[in-house]
């Protein structure tokens, strides 16, 4: 049996690099902020150049990087820049995303593409070129997809959000069946409602008062409670024999059904 690794070093990152998409703001900001001050060199991806330009002045370790998410023909050259600065990203963090909550009725084509495009089909074009690079130079990495709650339950209407989480968790699984043989780890976290610029007039209203008190826990998250399972899915230390789960942190929402 092993000797047991201490925790500074079961979720220490020194020599990853990772890339976080949505990173100017709420978890993606978070996110970013962890990875750094657990040893990773820390790529900011957003479209706010301002944003994520202050942030990386504040962390060790960081480039900012506009990007665009729904523009899978720019991904390519975004990589190429990650890699002139800190070499071949280990690490992708799927994290931006956009809610555009919507009776399904009242759903516009816009809306629905616009959803799918940030939440789906930009989690699968940016794996893509991820996992194509590092096996390319046959070395391990890792995935970490953001899922949520409500991939897992229905908020009526949220159904285009919704159909777009559940997606990512079946993406996740997906990926981590196909890119396993490669060294390529892919996890997902399900957030509940966790306060954040996207949450924060929802949660502050009537209908998020409500919701908040359908939370076992009875209270949001805070960005910081994620912090756990972030750190658990990206280290290759603490999660390789893991692969193709979603972690769900949300109070014990999920299970909630009054």
């Amino acid at each position: 049996m092993s000797p047991v690794t201490p925790a500074s070093q079961l979720f220490g990152l020194t020599g990853e690099v990772a890339l976080v998409t949505g990173a100017s703001s709420g978890l993606g900001a978070r996110f970013a902020e962890v990875l750094a001050a657990h040893g990773a060199r820390v790529v900011l991806a957003a479209r706010r150049a301002d944003r994520i330009a202050a942030l990386a002045k504040g962390l060790s370790g960081a480039m900012a990087l506009v990007l665009d998410v729904t523009k899978p023909e720019t991904f390519p050259a975004a990589f190429d820049a990650a890699e002139r600065e800190f070499g071949p990203v280990t690490l992708l963090v799927n994290n931006a995303g956009v809610a555009n909550d919507g009776k399904f009725l009242d759903t516009d084509p816009e809306r629905w593409d616009n959803t799918i495009a940030t939440n789906v089909s930009a989690v699968w074009h940016l794996s893509r070129e991820f996992a194509r690079r590092l096996v390319g130079l046959k070395r391990p990495g890792a995935i970490v997809n953001v899922s949520s709650v409500l991939g897992c339950r229905v908020t009526p209407g949220a159904g285009a959000y919704c159909v777009s989480k559940a997606a990512v968790a079946q993406m996740t699984a997906a990926m981590a069946v196909e890119l396993a043989r490669h060294g390529i780890r892919v996890n997902a976290i399900a957030p509940g409602y966790i306060w954040s610029e996207m949450t924060e007039a929802y949660l502050k209203s009537e209908g998020g008062l409500a919701t908040i008190k359908r939370i076992p826990q009875r209270r949001a998250g805070d960005p910081s409670d994620l912090d756990g399972a972030l750190l658990l899915l990206a280290s290759r230390k603490a999660a390789g024999f893991m692969t193709g789960s979603t972690v769900t942190v949300d109070g014990g929402h999920v299970w909630s059904f009054n």
